[in-house]
């Protein structure tokens, strides 16, 4: 929604900045200008791209459009759920929860959480290293730098289509500029015309250029940038879930280790600890 907002109000300050100053807006509809533009864009995007690439990018765009699900609600539910396992193992063992770690989707104790259960990546990289515990084979220090590796891949994977986005609107005003050099060269070979129809021969020129600063720092370019929160986003619930497993592998109680996980949200997202009990206890009673 918020995507939508920002380009409504970019296409309203420029457009109706330039009708203000008494410009004629069908001058600016050139869709020749934009099919080049356009059509040089998706061509460097696929000669620039692997086809992993390509298919992260085409699967992460749809996502800008929604509000972001790493909310404090989610974050919540993730300490809760580590809050259970974890008080689960200090009282009976890290073998109880071999059954629910190998089959969440039917273990009662992450069922209790499904907006969790929802998120594959998550709960595999929970589930992982919950059976690397289990399996008492690793130290800490072993899974602290294995998990850093894990979020280090998730984290470049992650930026990929931001990367990509980021360079498309980047060639965007270059773009511009060869539709508006085409522009011009129609117009040299038209120099026999009467001045006013060359005028209007250099104005279409012009707008090739416009358009292409216009897509790329109003509409491509941003997007980029909203990919690359999302990515953050995403590699901070990693963390918060690394720190808290750490910290009880290195004696913590449940309660002191989910506080460690707590304390690395972001503040924006991060709930206080009164909160967070409360919501602990009311997830346990259910």
């Amino acid at each position: 929604m918020l995507v939508i907002i920002g380009y409504i109000i970019v296409a309203l300050s420029v457009f109706g900045g330039f009708a203000l100053a008494g410009g004629h807006l069908a001058a600016l509809f050139q869709p020749v200008e934009l099919l080049m533009i356009g059509g040089a864009a998706l061509g460097a995007f696929f000669v620039g791209n692997n086809s992993k690439a390509i298919k992260a990018t085409l699967k992460a765009l749809p996502t800008v459009l929604k509000g972001s699900k790493y909310t404090r609600a989610l974050y919540m539910d993730v300490l809760a759920l580590l809050y259970e396992v974890l008080g689960k193992i200090r009282k009976e063992g890290l073998m109880s929860i071999e059954a629910d770690v190998e089959n969440p989707h039917e273990s009662p104790l992450f069922g209790k959480y499904p907006t969790i259960m929802a998120d594959h990546h998550l709960i595999e990289f929970l589930t992982d290293y919950l059976r690397l515990m289990v399996s008492g084979s690793m130290n800490a220090f072993e899974i602290e730098n294995l998990m850093d590796n894990e979020i280090e891949t998730h984290h470049h994977e992650a930026e990929v289509p931001a990367h990509v986005i980021s360079k498309l609107g980047d060639a965007m005003p270059a773009f511009g500029i060869v539709a508006a050099v085409m522009g011009v060269v129609h117009t040299m070979e038209s120099v026999g015309l009467p001045p006013a129809e060359l005028g209007i021969l250099i104005a279409h020129a012009l707008v090739g250029t416009f358009l292409g600063i216009l897509l790329a720092y109003g509409f491509v370019g941003p997007l980029g940038s909203l990919l690359e929160q999302k990515a953050n986003e995403s590699t901070k619930m990693l963390q918060c879930i690394k720190v808290t497993l750490l910290a009880s592998l290195n004696g913590y109680a449940p309660a002191i280790a989910v506080e460690f996980g707590r304390k690395v949200l972001y503040s924006t997202e991060r709930p206080t600890f009164i909160e967070l009990e409360t919501h602990v206890k009311s997830a346990k009673s259910r």
